[in-house]
């Protein structure tokens, strides 16, 4: 079922790539306009895959692309003090459209800077977890504790079947008139993930200590699951261009 909703949004995404195309292209006198003029393979935080992309004149392009897999990152998560192991299921379909400023510049180097805007529908999965050995310092939601044994907290952030706005900034340039390479950086608006936090392990200090532990690690997933700041996905990629 899952695959089925994602090839249905993303056909309902391309009809609204030829939509936005028509509303952007000057004369709109030629349905050559409609056909791709590149696509690249990209890779990032959202997962590895692909874009199909129009020019509509040097000013505005659209990118229609997939993002999925599962990547992970270490001591890539930081939340309130916490250092977390991150592990991406990524499945992301989105449609963008990409302004450069300096689009008729001389200059290709200008030519290649360009903000982008758009939406995407996400069912993204993140596996989190930390590791403290016994004897370490560490802190969870900004309050230390000294781990007595093995320390474990694991936990899972879901941004499920949901639509979100995007805003990004990329750098696209071409080594000749077929090649180039980007890169970008922005953040979806997600609202925010659902989440779940477990900790297993005790602390020095006794029991009212481990309490403190347990519900520190509560109150950090509350956190995320409330504070406006992880209402905002970042997103990083690069990637390959290829132009016809």
């Amino acid at each position: 079922m899952k695959a089925i909703k994602v090839m249905l949004v993303t056909s309902a995404l391309a009809a609204m790539a030829s939509t936005a195309m028509a509303g952007v292209i000057n004369d709109g006198s030629s349905e050559a306009s409609f056909i791709p003029t590149g696509v690249r393979a990209e890779v990032g935080t959202t997962g590895y895959g692909g874009a199909i992309q129009w020019t509509a004149n040097p000013y505005v392009g659209i990118a229609l692309g997939y993002n999925g897999g599962k990547i992970s990152w270490s001591d890539d998560l930081k939340i309130d003090g916490s250092t977390y192991d991150l592990e991406t299921r990524s499945k992301t379909t989105y449609l963008n459209a990409e302004i450069h400023p300096w689009g008729a510049s001389d200059n290709k180097w200008a030519q290649a800077a360009y903000i982008a805007a758009g939406v995407a529908y996400l069912d993204n999965k993140y596996d989190i977890d930390r590791e403290v050995h016994s004897g370490r310092d560490f802190s969870v939601n900004n309050k230390s504790f000294k781990a007595d044994g093995k320390v474990t907290i694991d936990g899972k952030l879901n941004y499920n079947n949901s639509f979100a706005p995007y805003v990004g900034i990329g750098y696209a340039p071409k080594f000749n008139k077929n090649w180039g390479i980007f890169g970008e950086i922005g953040a979806y608006y997600t609202r925010n993930p659902s989440v779940t936090l477990t900790a297993t392990g005790t602390v020095v200090g006794g029991t009212v200590v481990n309490e403190e532990f347990h519900q520190a690690v509560r109150n950090e997933a509350y956190n995320i699951a409330n504070k406006t700041k992880y209402e905002w996905l970042p997103v990083g990629k690069v990637g390959v261009n290829l132009y016809w």
